[in-house]
C-alpha cells in the first residue's frame, strides 16, 4: 500500500476542531485520519455507497485514497489512515474575488443536493472546506459527509449564511468587497451585523427576510429563551424535500449574484490602457517564456497578476500552475474570466501585498500567514515593485529583498521614475525617494540574488531582471 514511515509530519493546526480525524502533512505530503467509532462508521458508509468516489472523478471532491494504518503514534485512536491529493496553494475566503466565493459556495449547495440523494448530508457548512485547483473549487473535508437523518434540521444554516451567502450579499447589494471583513472576523459576517447595513427595501424580499433578518431576529432571541423553548427548537422538524427545497432556493439566489460595480478602477482596465507598444509587450512575453522555458517551474507567484496576462504567458511556457495576487477587485473578476475561458490552471487572488494575510485564528496557528504558504518555484513581480516603494512608502531594499524571498528564481520588472505611471503617482504628493533609481534596485538585488539576465522592454526605460536567489 505504499504506508510512509509514520509520522515524520505533524498536526495542521486547523485541524483540531475536528473529532473525527486530523490533517498531517508528511514528506510533501497530505494525510489525514479516520478516528475509531462514530467517525469511522460514517465514513464508511459514505465511502461504501461510492458518494465519494463519484465525486472524486468529476473533481468536485479531492481525490482521496486508503493506506494501511501503521503505527499512527500521533494518533492512536485512528481507524482508517487516508491520503489527499495535495492542493496547489492553500488560500481562505478572505483572499478569495466574489467570483471565487460565489463558485464555491455554488459547489457546496451542489454537493448537498448530489449527497442527499443518497441518504448523505454534510455535518457544516465552512468555506475552509472549499480550496481552489486553478479557478476550480474543490471540497476537501470528506468527513464533513454523514448519513442524513429523516427530519433533521439543517444545522449548517447559519454557518453558510455567514462564510457563503452573508459576503455575497454585502459586495452585491452594497458594493463593498467582503476581505477586510471576513479577515477581521474569521467566521464570516454574521447576519445581524449585515441586516443593520441592508437598506429597508432589501430587507422587504422574502429570501433576504429568511435568510438574512429573521436568523438575526431569532439568534437575538435564543439568548434570552427559557430552557423550555430550547426543548422545542431542538425537537423541531425539517422534511428531506423541505431542505432540498432550501438549498435550491439559496443556490437560485446565489447564482443570480453579482458583484455591484462602484465605478472606473485603477488597474480594472490596465491591460488595455498601458503605455507598452505592441513591440514593448512582445519583447516582454518572449522575455517571461524564456525564464519559465528554462526553470521549469511547477508553482509559480504572479504578484500584481491584474487580468492575468502575464500568467496566462508563463502557463503556456510551460508552468504546471499559477497563484495570481491582485489589489484591484475589477481586475480580479477579469483575471477569473481569463481563467475560466481558457481552462487555465491560474487561480487569482486578493492581496494588498504592504499588508498579507497574517496568521490568526486560535493560537495564531489556525490560519497560516501568506509568508508561511509562499512555497513557490518563481516569481513574477511585473509592474509591482513601485507600487510598494513608491505608493506605500516601503524602502526599496526592503521589498527587493522580500521579494527574492518568496521564491528561489523570478522576474521583477522595475519601472524607471520617469515612466508616466510614477508620474502620476507622484503629481500630488511629495517626491521624497532619492533612492529609487535603477542603480540602488540593482545594488539591492544583488545583495540576495545573482542576476542572470536583464533587458529594457519599453521607451521609458523599464527593465527585467531574471534573478536567481543566493541561498
Amino acid at each position: 500500500m505504499n504506508t510512509p514511515p509514520f509520522l515524520a509530519g505533524s498536526y495542521d493546526p486547523a485541524s483540531f476542531r475536528d473529532p473525527s480525524g486530523h490533517v498531517i502533512e508528511a514528506n510533501g505530503r497530505i494525510f489525514r485520519t479516520v478516528s475509531k467509532g462514530i467517525a469511522a462508521e460514517r465514513y464508511e458508509y459514505v465511502r461504501d455507497c461510492g458518494f465519494l468516489k463519484s465525486c472524486a472523478e468529476k473533481g468536485d471532491v479531492v481525490s482521496t485514497k486508503e493506506l494501511e494504518v501503521a503505527e499512527v503514534d500521533q494518533d492512536e485512536g485512528a481507524r482508517f489512515l487516508l491520503e489527499h491529493s495535495r492542493i496547489p496553494f492553500i488560500s481562505y475566503p478572505y483572499e478569495w474575488s466574489f467570483q471565487l466565493l460565489k463558485s464555491a459556495a455554488l459547489l457546496h449547495l451542489d454537493l448537498h443536493l448530489r449527497a442527499l440523494k443518497v441518504d448523505i448530508t454534510l455535518s457544516d457548512a465552512s468555506a475552509y472546506n472549499v480550496q481552489f485547483v486553478g479557478p476550480k473549487p474543490v471540497f476537501i473535508d470528506v468527513l464533513s459527509f454523514r448519513p442524513y437523518r429523516e427530519g433533521e434540521l439543517w444545522e449548517g444554516h447559519r454557518q453558510f449564511c455567514e462564510q457563503f451567502l452573508n459576503p455575497l450579499l454585502l459586495r452585491s447589494y452594497l458594493g463593498v468587497p467582503h476581505n477586510a471583513w471576513f479577515r477581521g472576523g474569521l467566521e464570516g459576517i454574521s447576519s445581524t451585523e449585515l441586516r443593520l447595513l441592508l437598506p429597508f427595501y432589501r430587507k422587504l424580499s422574502w429570501k433576504t427576510f429568511g435568510h438574512v433578518v429573521l436568523p438575526a431576529r431569532l439568534q437575538a432571541k435564543a439568548t434570552e429563551s427559557s430552557e423550555r423553548a430550547i426543548t422545542k427548537i431542538k425537537a423541531s422538524k425539517l422534511s428531506r424535500s423541505g431542505l432540498q427545497g432550501i438549498l435550491e432556493q439559496l443556490r437560485s439566489w446565489i447564482q443570480g449574484l453579482e458583484p455591484r460595480f462602484n465605478g472606473k478602477t485603477v488597474w480594472g482596465d490596465y491591460e488595455d490602457t498601458h503605455t507598452y507598444s505592441d513591440r514593448e509587450e512582445t519583447v516582454k512575453h518572449a522575455f517571461i517564456q524564456e525564464f519559465v522555458n528554462k526553470t521549469k517551474p511547477q508553482l509559480v507567484l504572479d504578484l500584481g497578476c491584474n487580468t492575468g496576462e502575464y500568467s496566462e504567458t508563463a502557463l503556456g511556457a510551460g508552468a504546471e500552475a499559477v497563484v495570481g495576487f491582485e489589489f484591484d477587485q475589477t481586475a480580479l473578476g477579469k483575471a477569473y474570466t481569463r481563467a475560466i475561458r481558457g481552462n487555465l490552471r491560474f487561480t487569482p487572488l486578493y492581496m494588498d501585498a504592504a499588508n498579507p494575510s497574517p496568521a490568526q485564528g486560535w493560537r495564531q496557528q489556525e490560519r497560516h500567514g501568506f509568508q508561511m504558504r509562499a512555497k513557490f518555484d518563481a516569481l513574477l513581480a511585473l509592474a509591482f515593485e513601485h507600487h510598494l516603494s513608491i505608493g506605500r512608502n516601503i524602502p526599496l531594499d526592503q521589498v527587493t529583498q522580500w521579494l527574492t524571498g518568496l521564491a528561489p528564481t523570478g522576474v521583477i520588472e522595475f519601472v524607471q521614475k520617469a515612466d508616466p505611471t510614477i508620474q502620476r503617482m507622484l503629481a500630488i504628493r511629495e517626491d521624497i525617494f532619492p533612492n529609487y533609481n535603477e542603480e540602488d534596485f540593482t545594488r539591492a538585488l544583488e545583495q540576495h540574488a545573482r542576476i542572470i539576465k536583464s533587458q529594457v522592454v519599453s521607451a521609458t526605460g523599464r527593465r527585467l531582471f531574471w534573478y536567481e536567489r543566493l541561498s
